[in-house]
């Protein structure tokens, strides 16, 4: 939006200075008639600003035109306000109709069509030449019809300009999507990476779980025995086998130094794509949980505020944080309900707050719930789940100088958890 505004402002300021590049293609009949920049400048203004109303554009760029050649009229003494005021308003009305063609039109369905873009700025400068020119004999030679090599000369300059500006407008665009295309490259890169060096630590795992279930195997098999008092008498072997579980405990704990450092590595490489703007941060998160919702057949309707000027935050942070939070928002509610996420910045800190009309937590457990174990969601078969949610999302905001907090709310069933950290610490270093 502010992008949209910045245009905007570039557009009124540009398109009446450009319009004084001109020169005038008719003899003295036609002398209110000139041929300038200005025209070429708004072309490439609109194909800029296709989310902006065009008529809206159209009419802010023909009155500052109208306006500006108003005042120059005023400080160089030619004319009086209210002829200066009708010399120009053909203008005004030029631009009006360039960007009423431009709305007329479905033009969004062209943008990927030069050709068509193209042809329909020839049209649209057609139009408003002939309504500017049409509007210009009224007041200065009513008796003067257009004919055709008139309009013939018109529809020369039209095409020149408008094939010009579309030209520079389409080697823009080729230069952006390279950039596009190079950035995606780098990312697809960065990912392949990070893919392979998590499948080398899968590797690693599965070595470090055959293990783990040797040393269960092994701990039952002395269990029984114990049961079985068949290995009182046999001291030494209880011994070597006690020993050997120690060898293999220690083997797993070598294993997970050894994946704990390349994850670390791995997640600690913070490059430029690390980082994302908030509102494309949320928009993963939320996206992921309406599928979520609806996989459990759920009606959950998601909203989500952000306070503006927030700059890019650490992806991987973030999303860990927010999908803890508010994925049991999305199994706490029964059919249907509402989350919300608000992401706020107080001073030099972030906020992240996430709510949901659950049926909220019984007082009696509030204080168990960022203990490690504790959980109240069960799978189909029955099993617990492992309870290490909340206490993950609370030592990673404590890892971070922050903290979490359940907020108490004794009126109400909702359900609010709120996050606040120190901006710096996800935010790009320097």
């Amino acid at each position: 939006m502010k992008k949209n505004h910045l245009a905007l402002l570039l557009m009124i300021l540009i398109v009446p200075l450009a319009g004084e590049l001109k020169f005038y293609p008719f003899d003295s009949n036609f002398s209110t008639f000139r041929v300038s920049f200005g025209s070429p400048m708004f072309l490439f203004f609109l194909l800029w600003l296709r989310n902006t109303s065009f008529v809206l554009s159209g009419f802010l760029a023909g009155f500052s035109v109208l306006t500006f050649r108003m005042i120059l009229d005023w400080s160089m003494d030619y004319h009086t306000l209210v002829p200066s005021f009708i010399l120009h308003a053909p203008a005004l009305f030029y631009y009006v109709a360039y960007g009423l063609i431009f709305r007329l039109v479905k033009t969004n369905d062209f943008y990927h069509n030069p050709l068509k873009i193209g042809l329909l700025s020839i049209l649209a400068e057609l139009t408003a030449s002939m309504v500017e020119l049409t509007l210009s004999l009224t007041y200065s030679n009513p008796l003067i019809v257009l004919t055709f090599p008139i309009v013939s000369k018109i529809l020369l300059i039209a095409i020149i300009r408008s094939f010009f500006i579309l030209s520079f407008f389409v080697i823009m665009n080729l230069r952006h999507a390279e950039f596009l295309t190079e950035q995606q490259r780098e990312q697809n890169k960065h990912i392949l990476l990070l893919i392979s060096g998590l499948y080398e630590e899968v590797t690693q795992l599965t070595k470090s779980m055959q293990n783990a279930e040797d040393i269960t195997r092994n701990c039952y098999n002395i269990y029984k025995d114990l049961q079985d008092d068949t290995i009182s008498c046999n001291q030494e072997q209880l011994a070597q086998d006690i020993l050997g579980i120690a060898g293999q405990v220690h083997e797993i704990k070598k294993d997970n130094q050894r994946i704990y450092a390349s994850l670390t590595q791995l997640i600690s490489d913070r490059k430029l794509y690390d980082y994302m703007e908030v509102s494309e941060l949320t928009d993963i998160v939320i996206q992921s949980h309406q599928k979520y919702a609806r996989s459990l057949h759920k009606s959950i309707t998601f909203t989500v505020t952000i306070e503006e000027n927030l700059p890019p935050l650490h992806v991987y942070t973030v999303l860990s944080l927010i999908n803890n939070l508010i994925a049991n928002a999305v199994e706490s509610i029964l059919d249907a309900g509402q989350i919300t996420l608000t992401i706020s910045r107080p001073g030099e800190c972030i906020t992240f707050r996430v709510s949901d009309t659950g049926p909220g937590i019984p007082t009696k457990k509030r204080n168990l719930i960022f203990k490690p174990g504790y959980t109240t969601k069960f799978n189909s078969a029955g099993n617990p789940s492992t309870g290490m949610g909340l206490p993950y999302v609370k030592y990673l905001a404590n890892s971070l100088q922050g903290d979490i907090i359940l907020e108490n709310i004794p009126t109400s069933e909702e359900t609010v958890f709120i996050i606040q950290l120190p901006l710096q610490s996800l935010t790009k270093e320097g």
